[in-house]
Parts: structure tokens; sequence; C-alpha cells
């Protein structure tokens, strides 16, 4: 039997979809931009923009990846900008928490947010037997370092996979696609500092 991660629950998702929306409509509605042009620069339908920013679906990481593109933003600073500014320290329980409906990656925003500092450092989970896949980067030569916690990864970065175990630490800049993948008999924990 291969090892089992325990997960974090999520925060509520129906809060976190309301806020996840109200963000958007913000960063959205701030550029100027209406849901045609944001749906021509993201590739994410207009009627998609309208559920998400009402909360009517819950964002997924895909979804997520391709707005923040076209914001000019890394996943973890879209997800900063439906919060306000917060104290130098959080709390693991105050962490906000997120999980990709389509997927079940569950995402962990480490750091605190705040808009004037370079690093972030995101928390990872991904159950047995996932496959998430990228096609872009949100920022192109944005720097990863991932330290595998728990589990095992196959991680393919422009092509190259890597095979990740707890302790391994994987550098890398990202410029093209990139895929996450879980064995099936173990899932996956994992820190990704962004610089």
């Amino acid at each position: 039997m291969g090892i089992q991660i325990a997960l974090d629950p999520p925060s509520t998702s129906e809060n976190l979809d309301r806020q996840i929306g109200q963000g958007l409509r913000r960063l959205r509605q701030g550029r100027g931009w209406s849901l045609e042009e944001l749906a021509a620069r993201s590739g994410v339908s207009r009627a998609t923009l309208s559920r998400l920013e009402n909360a009517e679906v819950s964002a997924t990481a895909t979804a997520l990846c391709k707005l923040a593109s076209a914001f000019g933003l890394t996943a973890s600073r879209l997800l900063h900008q439906v919060e306000s500014e917060a104290a130098p320290l959080v709390r693991r329980a105050e962490q906000p928490v997120w999980e990709d409906p389509a997927s079940g990656f569950i995402r962990r925003a480490v750091s605190p947010p705040a808009q004037n500092l370079a690093g972030e450092v995101i928390e990872g989970a991904l159950s047995a037997g996932t496959i998430i896949s990228y096609d872009l980067p949100p920022k192109p030569g944005l720097e990863h370092h991932l330290v595998m916690l728990e589990g095992a990864l196959a991680l393919t970065v422009e092509g190259l996979t890597h095979h990740l175990g707890p302790g391994d630490c994987l550098r890398y800049v990202l410029h093209g696609t990139t895929r996450f993948e879980t064995p099936p008999m173990s899932g996956a924990r994992y820190l990704i500092f962004m610089v």
C-alpha cells in the first residue's frame, strides 16, 4: 500500500468563491475591461467569467492560471487580490485554502498576502492518481523551488520529467508547459517557493 497523504480540509468554499468572484470583478473593472475583453485575453469564456464573478461556480486551477496570465499575475497573487493586506505573520489555521473542484488539487497560501513582496510560498496537495497540466505559465520566467514533503510526484517541465520523493528539491523557471502527476497508490504534498 502506498503512502496516503493527510490533506487539510479546504476553507468554506462558498465564502471563498464569493471572495474570488468579487476580486475578479474588481481587477477586471480596475483595468477598464469588459467581460468580453477579459474572455479574449484569458481564453476563459464570457459565460464562465460571469458565473465566476457571481460565485455561481468554483474556479478551476486551469481557469485561475489563465486569468492570472491575463492580469500578468501569478495564481497566488491573483488569489491574494481577493483579500486585504495582512499582518506579516499568518497562522496555519488562518492561511487561505482553495480546492480545485475539477482535480481535487488543494492549495494553501502559506505566505501572508503582500502586494509589494516578490517571493511567496504555497503548499500543494494532490491525491493519488491525479494529473494536472498547465499549457502556459501565469507569468513567464517565474522561478520555482519545489520541496517535496510527503509522497511521490512526477513533475514534467517543458518535456523533461523529474521523479520526486520526500526531501527532494527541484528548481526550475517557468516558460512553457508543466505537468504534475501522482502515482496510483500515493499522493503528494509539497511546498513551492516562487520568486
